[in-house]
């Protein structure tokens, strides 16, 4: 069993203590976001880090993994505004809290750049701290993520805080002389979605932002498996072998 340490810390913003986990001991420091709901430990039950070995022991990577507050925001039927405003709480804990504790903890500058991984709704928040965090965040893998949350909100209220959290809301907006572009394409990122079961909306999605991300000038490749490859973790496996290497060997 790989070495793994866990923490427990408050969040001034979301008023409670929350829990995580690192592994691996060298290489860029990689931010791994559970599926929709999902807890710190569920990448460590599905024997992702097994997986993944070979670089962790080479010193390549390491990860730190978190919980979502999903429940609360994205999977709600409740008010959108204070939904909303929750789930941005949750960005300010991971970028103002989460982040510089895994750094230190991780004996790394606090303006090193990270890495930022995730599948299924863990991949929709990846990115979208990837767009709006280019800075912070310069290696992307997203598996069969959604880009257009809109289909969350029940009560049409899209408010500010929706906006800044759904790539298909903001990024057909961003000026193409923005210097967010010229960051995203130093960065390296790759999006991933299959064409079998489960996955229709996330295949649709991708679709929609890679015709965006090429009318932006993003240069970030966008890839489609066939219909032999479903919405799940088998699925993934085989992706993050597939990509893993591509973005942090490079």
């Amino acid at each position: 069993m790989m070495e793994s340490r866990y923490y427990k810390e408050h969040s001034s913003y979301l008023d409670r203590d929350m829990e995580f986990k690192m592994y691996g001991y060298d290489g860029i420091l990689c931010l791994i976001i559970p599926c929709q709901n999902g807890r710190f430990f569920e990448w460590e039950d599905r024997k992702m880090f097994d997986l993944m070995s070979k670089w962790i022991d080479a010193g390549q990577i390491q990860f730190v993994t978190i919980d979502t507050i999903d429940a609360e925001t994205w999977s709600s039927h409740e008010a959108s505004g204070p939904r909303m405003a929750q789930h941005e709480n949750w960005v300010n804990y991971i970028m103002n809290e989460l982040v510089p504790s895994a750094l230190k903890k991780a004996k790394k500058s606090l303006d090193e750049n990270m890495m930022i991984m995730g599948a299924s709704m863990g991949a929709t928040h990846a990115a979208n701290l990837f767009f709006r965090f280019p800075d912070r965040f310069s290696k992307l893998i997203a598996l069969s993520g959604v880009y257009d949350l809109s289909r969350y909100i029940y009560d049409n209220n899209f408010d500010g805080n929706f906006y800044q959290n759904s790539p298909l809301a903001y990024l057909p907006n961003m000026n193409i002389h923005h210097n967010y572009i010229q960051k995203y394409n130093s960065n390296q990122a790759c999006f991933v979605v299959g064409q079998g079961a489960w996955e229709d909306v996330c295949l649709d999605d991708l679709r929609r932002l890679a015709d965006v991300m090429y009318q932006k000038s993003i240069q970030i490749p966008s890839y489609f498996w066939g219909e032999d490859t479903p919405h799940d973790w088998p699925s993934w496996e085989q992706q993050i072998l597939t990509y893993l290497p591509e973005i942090i060997e490079e």
